[in-house]
């Protein structure tokens, strides 16, 4: 009878893993779509929400960045393939964001190299990269 009750109990804590990882798999996917929805838009002000508290208190995005972002707006957010796991709770992506520049509408596109990791304790994905470069050159 014990051995039965281990099992059984193995096999719980193996099912409650399982769906850890999945709530984990699914909260990433929300993250990114609404991260991607915040860029897309050209809203960059709420897309430093998703920035890893501690990142954003070292590099929020000063009142020039913000009004550099309103010089552009974006016109691609393709993500490719998705993100890619980097260690046990971080992952990595490549974005392509292409950008208008709104006072002589020419179009360039920039490579936004992101991080995002995991909290346990909040349960939640933050970006610890930093928002868009949209100054780098090609």
């Amino acid at each position: 009878m014990r051995r039965v009750l281990s099992l059984f109990a193995i096999a719980t804590m193996l099912v409650l893993a399982g769906c850890a990882t999945q709530k984990r798999a699914d909260t990433l996917d929300t993250t990114l779509r609404a991260y991607a929805s915040a860029v897309r838009w050209g809203d960059f002000q709420s897309a430093a929400i998703f920035l890893d508290p501690k990142t954003r208190a070292e590099h929020m995005p000063s009142a020039l960045d913000l009004a550099r972002y309103k010089l552009v707006q974006v016109s691609g957010y393709d993500a490719g393939n998705g993100p890619v796991p980097d260690g046990e709770n971080q992952v990595r992506q490549i974005v392509h964001i292409n950008l208008v520049i709104v006072s002589s509408q020419s179009e360039r596109s920039i490579v936004d190299r992101q991080t995002w990791h995991y909290d346990e304790a909040s349960k939640h994905w933050w970006l610890t990269s930093g928002l868009p470069d949209i100054t780098q050159q090609q």
